[in-house]
């Protein structure tokens, strides 16, 4: 900001016409007050003057009267003492002469005329007064009057007054009349500057409000006046500034609009650059909303893109690319069929659980439906907080450009469905609960205890030795409303069948040799929880007969007790057995199988899922690295080659054991084939060597792993394999494939 000084400042305000106007009026006062003074400054002096005339008038009427006739050279003492007594009279006089004819006749001038004062006072009416200043020479001025006198007026009076003697009352009148004029003039100059000031106070704010519109500020406006001229101008001024202010509005929101059209173009553009750098449909549609963010003020935005057979819709919202459930695909597919372009809906419109939980604050949608080569390739959804201040024309631009990335859209979805496609499986975890495996039928036994956990059906765990059969228990609990209760687990075999029903029932003192105190069974210890009865099948026909007691009625007694306990728990049971087989030789109640049957889980060996192992294997390499202080990094070639080819008879407990056992050895970063026990290293002398398939073999395996890979899905495994949906059946027939079911 640049300072003004005092002088710039102060010239500044001299030109303004406030300033000026009492500037004038103070001068026109002021030059009238000094003229005022001057005058009566003036007139004090005359009136003076007029006083020792008429004084001088009299003394002259009184030695007229004194002398009848001219005086005579023997009368001039007598005139001398004559003036010489009214000198004494008067004490302001300071000498009296007469003359005639230009002579002096008498005097009061004790050491003679001064020369000179004769003709000082050149009086030459005869019937009037003259009156000067003289001034001696030795500093003191006198007052001269010269007066007629004697009947013919040829004799003259001279009077001299002390000049210093008429200045006292020269000044009080001077003084009296400056005073009353200066009075009069500061009440006028008071009185003046509020008229003026009241006068000129609309144009002032007038001025004002010129200077802040100069400082863009268009707020201050003038307020009415009571002068018809200044209502004029201020009505003027402020229609000017309405029509100032509502051009600048209509420019700055023009200004705003094309900025904010510049850079929706020029986002659009990066936007469709950028996103051909990108593959797969989860970074596409990452890159995508980002750049929407950057150009819509509404913030929640999902997108939903169809699959290449427009069979499932990929939905993606807050970083997240899921699959949209059957029931909201249903309704989201029937909205878009009838849109063409951008439009906005009440939420509560659609009866679609994805609306209320991504779009929780919003009360309507705005959609883009997105077209690629004339069919409906998906949507943008906007969640709008309030009413949606995006300008039509740029919501026009925002649709134009998801139309112009549409291509990207459909080949990054064909690409995620071809991957997604060839590893067998769609978003689905590869760790569940503690359990390890991306194999299919791991991913549909961890879909089967999220179905089952939430019920309190007795289930029954078959498997090998091995296989995780506790693990899947423990998932089915730790899933369950049970999962704050207790999870109790009875291993079956580990008791004789003297001591199994006092461990699952408990007993009385006294009951039996040894019962020194009353003990408690695990069903009581588990009472609102889960009981995991791991090798079933060992159980003793007595204790079967009160464990299918407690199944149908939840009731038991202790071993020596009366009275009946009442217990809720869920019963998950487990054997590597053949049930069906023990029940048919009779050594397992046939009703309690169907008991404990309710939801069968049959788990594959490992050997069934090869494609497993290197994923468990590095899963217990890192658990062993962490327990043991180790940084062992991978696994060799050749020793991962060793662990899929073995049979594994011990299942997942053996390979646990045996990388304990390779990280344990190993002395590298890498786990080498010499770190593996012994079985491994020399099991490749044990294998038979294989035949050569034919090419019916062939190609009933290549069926079979299609049909795996797929799901068993029999549209995408045609499609797979190039033939028609008709021919994978007839194929499917001719080989006997079934698809293998948990149970």
């Amino acid at each position: 900001m640049i300072r003004l000084g005092l002088p710039s400042r102060l010239s500044m305000r001299l030109k303004t016409f406030h300033t000026r106007l009492l500037c004038t009026f103070f001068l026109l006062i002021g030059g009238s007050g000094l003229l005022i003074v001057l005058t009566g400054t003036v007139c004090c002096r005359h009136s003076v003057h007029k006083s020792a005339l008429a004084q001088g008038t009299r003394l002259a009427q009184s030695v007229s009267h004194a002398v009848n006739e001219p005086p005579l050279p023997d009368t001039m003492l007598n005139l001398d003492q004559l003036l010489k007594g009214r000198l004494a009279e008067n004490p302001q006089i300071a000498y009296l002469f007469i003359t005639d004819h230009g002579k002096v006749m008498a005097h009061t001038f004790a050491g003679g005329l001064p020369p000179g004062i004769l003709h000082a006072n050149g009086h030459t009416d005869k019937s009037g007064a003259a009156l000067v200043h003289i001034d001696s020479g030795d500093g003191q001025r006198y007052v001269d009057m010269a007066l007629p006198m004697f009947d013919n007026h040829k004799g003259l009076l001279r009077i001299g007054f002390y000049e210093a003697s008429l200045m006292p009352t020269i000044q009080a009148l001077w003084i009296q009349s400056g005073v009353t004029s200066l009075l009069v003039l500061s009440l006028t100059l008071l009185l003046g500057f509020f008229i003026i000031r009241r006068f000129t106070r609309p144009l002032r704010r007038l001025s004002m409000a010129a200077h802040t519109l100069d400082n863009k500020n268009l707020n201050f406006l003038p307020q009415p006046s009571n002068q018809r001229e200044i209502n004029i101008l201020s009505s003027s001024f402020t229609n000017m500034v309405e029509q100032v202010r509502s051009y600048s509005t209509g420019l700055e929101s023009r200004t705003l609009e094309l900025d904010r059209a510049y850079r929706l173009i020029f986002h659009s553009f990066d936007m469709i650059r950028t996103m051909g750098n990108h593959s797969t449909l989860h970074n596409v549609c990452t890159c995508l909303m980002d750049k929407l963010k950057d150009i819509m003020e509404c913030s929640h935005l999902t997108m939903v893109t169809s699959s290449r057979d427009q069979l499932f819709y990929y939905l993606y919202s807050c970083g997240q690319l899921t699959i949209m459930p059957d029931e909201q695909y249903q309704s989201v597919s029937k909205l878009l069929n009838h849109l063409n372009e951008f439009t906005f809906i009440k939420k509560n419109s659609l009866h679609a659980p994805m609306f209320e939980g991504h779009f929780p604050s919003s009360s309507r949608i705005g959609i883009f439906p997105i077209h690629f080569e004339n069919q409906k390739l998906g949507a943008l959804f906007v969640g709008c907080q309030r009413e949606c201040r995006c300008p039509t024309r740029e919501l026009e631009l925002i649709y134009h450009a998801l139309q112009e990335c549409a291509g990207a859209l459909s080949r990054a979805a064909s690409h995620t469905e071809m991957i997604q496609s060839t590893h067998g499986q769609i978003n689905q975890p590869v760790q569940f609960c503690g359990i390890v495996g991306k194999d299919r039928h791991m991913q549909d036994l961890f879909t089967l205890i999220k179905d089952i956990a939430p019920t309190d059906a007795a289930v029954l765990i078959q498997g090998e030795s091995g296989t995780g059969k506790e693990l899947v228990a423990r998932a089915i609990h730790d899933q369950s409303p049970r999962k704050d209760m207790p999870f109790i687990v009875i291993n079956c075999s580990a008791y004789p069948s003297s001591l199994l029903e006092s461990e699952l029932f408990g007993h009385e003192k006294g009951a039996f040799t040894g019962a020194i105190r009353q003990k408690s069974g695990r069903f009581e210890q588990a009472d609102g929880g889960t009981v995991f009865m791991d090798e079933i099948g060992e159980i003793a026909p007595s204790a079967q007969i009160k464990l299918l007691r407690v199944l149908q009625t939840h009731t038991f007694e202790r071993i020596g007790g009366e009275q009946s306990l009442h217990v809720r728990v869920r019963i998950i049971a487990a054997t590597n057995k053949d049930l069906i087989e023990e029940v048919q030789n009779g050594r397992f109640r046939e009703d309690l199988y169907y008991r404990l049957n309710v939801i069968p889980i049959h788990l594959p060996p490992l050997r069934k899922r090869n494609n497993d192992i290197p994923l468990l294997a590095r899963h217990f390499l890192k658990q062993f690295n962490q327990e043991q202080g180790k940084s062992v990094k991978d696994f060799k070639t050749e020793a991962m080659r060793r662990l899929l080819d073995y049979p594994w008879p011990g299942n997942v407990r053996e390979l646990e054991n045996t990388i304990e056992h390779a990280l344990v050895l190993t002395r590298s970063d890498y786990i080498e084939v010499s770190s593996l026990p012994l079985t491994l290293r020399s099991q490749e002398n044990t294998h038979p060597t294989h035949h050569q398939n034919t090419m019916v073999e062939n190609e009933k395996k290549l069926f079979h792993d299609i049909l795996e890979e797929t799901g068993w899905n029999k549209k995408r495994a045609a499609k797979r394999l190039g033939i028609s949906r008709s021919t994978l059946y007839n194929k499917i027939k001719k080989y006997n494939l079934l698809q293998p079911t948990l149970h």
